[in-house]
């Protein structure tokens, strides 16, 4: 069995510092939404009735590397996930979870004299 005791402590020992601690639960929140995105479309697949090796083709894409998408924690580019979601008849929304941020001043273009 693998002792991660060591890498825990050092991770306990590193989120005590506040800008690693900021940028940790930033990176969390990132992949735990790319992980909801591939888990709708694993279940969309799977909906489907389709293999990942079908889906693959469906996009033109080597089935391992279709198969990691739904498989490892990757970070997929916005491209697949668009193909993906086509293949299975599905669209990607972004969905605002609170107001906008207040409007920010326009910057005016300077020009040299």
């Amino acid at each position: 069995m693998l002792d991660t005791t060591y890498h825990k402590r050092r991770l306990t020992e590193r989120l005590e510092d506040p800008e690693f601690r900021a940028e940790y639960e930033r990176s969390r929140r990132e992949l735990a939404q790319v992980n909801a995105i591939m888990r709708s479309l694993d279940d969309l697949r799977v909906s489907a009735g389709l293999s990942k090796a079908d889906l693959a083709r469906e996009i033109g894409r080597n089935d391992a590397v279709v198969r990691r998408l739904f498989t490892a924690q990757v970070n997929p580019e916005l491209r697949t996930v668009a193909a993906l979601a086509a293949a299975l008849d599905a669209e990607i929304q972004i969905v605002p979870r609170r107001r906008a941020r207040p409007n920010r001043p326009q910057r005016t273009a300077t020009t040299g004299a």
